[in-house]
């Protein structure tokens, strides 16, 4: 017998991490190749993660809850066959851990919903903690360390800058004095009739890849009005005939992604991405449609959508509305989106500041349309209009290319003739 390790997999192109939100096997249980070992949950899909050989479960290096960066061990196997091949056991991660964090710093603030969740719990200034993690990152396990020990933000655990200063003969002998503590983070309360909703899994997820987003790239946002007269006029005349030849709604959401596709093409740097030294410009055209559910937010990626006629786009929308509201999408489907469309207006919204699918440069919020009073040839007219709503990372994009690419969208949009429409 020899024993195996299996690691925390990545089940997206952007993922970088993983919670083990319900283990499907005990120590001492006999599995074979492929057969699921547990239910994992990331910021973009919740999936089962398979056994890569036949034999039987070890032990589980993580409990459920506990999120762990892909490449971490998760389990070991007693496997049939071969030499004997230690696996790294739990208390031996962490020393190997130490020797990548003495130079490398880069995954110090990327925080997992466990640590914040501790953090909060024992009002922990996670600035003043030394991460034994990937990168610097860190764990669970430090804070338990630092709860237990009883030294939760003492100056021995803070990491004071070094100042040097050249002593006057009337302060040679002060003694500088003592870092404060940082003050502890506010505690709510709950009284009465207050209802505690848990934040595991899915939405904890979502959390964290949000807080991610907002931290590491600076948002720009931008707002135009488009006049959808037209557009309004002509679905109106074609959404009858179109569900009864191809069985799906005739929405305004294809129209939008369509004319989404259009600025994509003649703007190809706003589909891109933030890679460090570097800016990625994405050939393919992707587009990431955020579907919502009671209990989640899903990004399906309809992939190569602008080899797609507004037919095409309909009956992709429809037919990722109704896999996640099953919860039947798949992890491939939410990898390899490069500019992301939300329908907030689809809730009644006419104004939204959208948070960046990262690491995705831009996301395009279509809002309500609703009918207003408008200036035209001389004169108010009733038109139907719509805001569409795009936050940036500045890192990427600047203001001149957003605002052309919001101008050629709009222009698409407007261009719409009811006589010659093009579903097809």
């Amino acid at each position: 017998m020899k024993t195996e390790t299996l690691t925390m997999p990545q089940l997206g192109e952007s993922v970088t991490e993983g919670t083990i939100s319900l283990w499907l096997v005990k120590p001492g249980d006999t599995v074979k190749k492929y057969d699921p070992i547990a239910e994992v949950i990331t910021d973009k899909v919740t999936a089962e993660v398979p056994s890569s050989f036949d034999g039987v479960i070890d032990k589980l290096l993580a409990e459920e809850g506990d999120t762990l960066q892909v490449g971490e061990a998760i389990v070991t196997l007693q496997v049939s066959g071969g030499s004997t091949e230690v696996a790294a056991t739990e208390e031996e991660i962490p020393a190997v851990k130490e020797q990548v964090t003495e130079t490398d710093q880069s995954m110090k603030k990327r925080y997992s919903p466990a640590v914040l969740k501790l953090s909060a719990e024992h009002g922990i200034n996670l600035d003043h903690v030394n991460g034994t993690g990937a990168g610097g990152r860190i764990t669970r396990k430090d804070l338990l360390k630092l709860v237990e020990s009883g030294q939760i933000n003492q100056p021995d655990v803070v990491e004071a800058p070094t100042i040097e200063t050249v002593p006057t003969p009337a302060k040679a002998a002060t003694e500088a004095p003592a870092p404060k503590s940082a003050p502890k983070p506010t505690m709510s309360t709950t009284e009465d009739g207050d209802i505690e909703i848990p934040t595991a899994g899915v939405r904890q997820a979502i959390a964290s890849n949000m807080v991610r987003s907002k931290q590491e790239a600076p948002h720009a946002w931008l707002m135009v009005e488009v006049d959808v007269t037209n557009l309004v006029e002509a679905r109106n005349r074609h959404k009858d005939q179109f569900f009864k030849q191809e069985g799906v709604k005739l929405t305004f959401l294809p129209f939008f992604m369509k004319a989404t596709v259009e600025g994509l093409k003649k703007h190809p740097i706003m589909n891109s991405q933030w890679a460090g030294d570097k800016i990625i410009q994405k050939r393919a055209i992707n587009l990431s449609l955020a579907v919502a559910t009671q209990e989640a937010l899903f990004v399906p990626v309809v992939k190569h959508a602008d080899e797609l006629s507004i037919k095409g786009l309909a009956r992709a929308i429809d037919d990722f509305g109704k896999r996640a509201q099953a919860g039947k999408l798949s992890s491939s489907e939410m990898q390899g989106g490069t500019f992301t469309v939300n329908n907030t207006g689809s809730f009644g919204s006419i104004q939204s500041a959208p948070i960046l699918n990262f690491p995705q440069a831009a996301i395009l919020s279509v809002e309500s349309i609703v009918k207003r009073p408008v200036w035209v040839n001389g004169m108010f007219a009733a038109r139907d209009m719509v805001n569409l709503c795009m936050s940036i990372d500045h890192r990427v994009l600047d203001g001149l290319v957003a605002g052309q690419f919001l101008q050629t969208v709009k222009h698409a949009l407007e261009s719409i003739d009811p006589d010659q429409l093009a579903l097809y």
